[in-house]
């Protein structure tokens, strides 16, 4: 069957309501030596069974977690989604849903958004968090701006150590205003407390870090906060891995002004990297600066418990310069995920699973810096990635890892020019032993 609806006659209804005689006319402001002038070189077409047969066998070309061993993160991490998550996200309420602009007709939709963030509050120690941004990067972004909005200064401090694509998009949504970005360098892995000392002055708006930091270590965080405390109306932000707060202290504990990260590790696929779930969190002072939407809890001319948005209506996220963002949606479905996800595991449950990451990076840390021309780059302590040295490009390292079926970690070159030889690993608790071992294995005989 033809998947184009269109009749002869529809065509030659079209084309007579654009006065022209044929299809080719509609081209006629193509010069003829940019045209095709001979059919395309397709293939035969094919039946569904024989299609679905062709996909199939060009889709087991690619490699993926299910079958290979990966020891890549770098902010996309390999975590395992307890099957309720799948079951339950794929009701059709939630899938089809889209904005809950009428409350009395989306009250399935809106519980689930604030009981989202109240978890989020209670994993990252804040006191209100938003329904979710786009992703971790975006996150990192609007908090910036937020931040910039709230002190009406123009000056902000951003640590290398922060995931350079994180980096990248802050820099970018920035281009167009007149701000100084200052990026801090590190020592041995961790940001430079004396650069920061340097750097701080009165219109500094925001200090912007992330721990666990890109290397994976634990930044020294509440230095970090008492040196910008100094400052007066200087704002704190850090970007954590969630899945991390299942042992370290919330941030909202050592008196950051906002907390975001991507909650892809709680309950979200990696799919090719992406979607993912940018998460933010604050404190009450700085609830109408929030960006994204903010759903609350009311009640209705019966006394009964009702949710709605609250706060900030979508027309204040679209007035253009106006605006204190320009975030008009969010990842409501991801989310979803993520609030099934943490009710699922639980406290308990999310310590647990945190501390498999730890213990099982650990064990892969120590095991490769007993081989010959392998060691830690970096002293201080890491949650579930850390930094190797290496004794040759890890690239090439990478793909004799892949001749035998392992997915090696990120060479650290392409953002980091100084750490050439290095490598940065991710260990999950979907890493078992065997593949640690057989990492190990391969990696002393190269």
């Amino acid at each position: 069957m033809p998947y184009i609806p269109h009749t002869d006659t529809d065509i030659r209804e079209m084309l007579a309501v654009a006065n022209v005689a044929n299809l080719d006319d509609l081209f006629s402001s193509i010069p003829k030596e940019l045209r095709l002038t001979k059919p395309l070189a397709l293939p035969a077409p094919l039946s569904e069974m024989e299609a679905t047969k062709l996909l199939s066998e060009l889709a087991d070309q690619n490699t993926n977690v299910a079958r290979t061993a990966s020891f890549l993160g770098a902010g996309c991490y390999n975590h395992f989604v307890p099957a309720v998550v799948d079951h339950l996200a794929a009701r059709s309420e939630f899938y089809t849903a889209y904005t809950p602009y009428q409350p009395e007709t989306s009250q399935g939709a809106l519980t689930t958004a604030f009981e989202y963030q109240t978890m989020m509050c209670q994993l990252t120690g804040m006191e209100v968090s938003n329904a979710s941004l786009y992703d971790g990067a975006t996150a990192l972004a609007e908090a910036i701006l937020m931040a910039l909005h709230t002190t009406n200064k123009k000056k902000v401090i951003i640590s290398k150590t922060i995931h350079p694509e994180y980096r990248a998009t802050v820099k970018a949504w920035l281009d167009d205003l007149d701000i100084n970005i200052i990026e801090l360098d590190f020592t041995d892995g961790v940001t430079s407390l004396e650069a920061l000392g340097k750097k701080l002055n009165d219109n500094t708006a925001c200090v912007a870090y992330q721990s666990p930091n890109f290397f994976g270590i634990i930044e020294p965080v509440d230095e970090i906060v008492k040196l910008v405390r100094k400052q007066e109306n200087t704002m704190v932000i850090s970007v954590v891995n969630p899945m991390s707060l299942g042992l370290l202290k919330p941030p909202g504990e050592y008196g950051v002004d906002i907390v975001v990260g991507d909650a892809q590790p709680l309950g979200n696929r990696m799919s090719f990297g992406g979607p993912h779930l940018g998460f933010m969190a604050t404190k009450m002072a700085h609830i109408r600066k929030m960006p994204g939407r903010i759903v609350g809890e009311t009640t209705d001319a019966k006394g009964r418990r009702g949710f709605v948005l609250t706060l900030s209506t979508r027309e204040q996220h679209i007035r253009r310069e106006k605006a204190t963002s320009n975030i008009c949606s969010n990842q409501a479905l991801c989310a979803i995920r993520t609030a099934i996800y943490l009710s699922a595991v639980g406290k308990t449950g999310l310590q647990q699973v945190a501390n498999l990451n730890l213990q099982k990076a650990h064990y892969a840390a120590d095991q490769i810096s007993k081989i010959p021309g392998f060691k830690l780059a970096f002293g201080g302590a890491y949650f579930n990635e850390f930094v190797i040295e290496c004794p040759k490009n890890p690239e090439q390292i990478n793909k004799k890892l892949l001749k035998n079926n392992i997915i090696g970690g990120l060479a650290l070159k392409r953002f980091y020019p100084k750490l050439k030889n290095s490598m940065l690993l991710c260990v999950t608790e979907m890493t078992t032993r065997q593949e640690i071992d057989n990492l190990v294995n391969i990696l002393s005989k190269v």
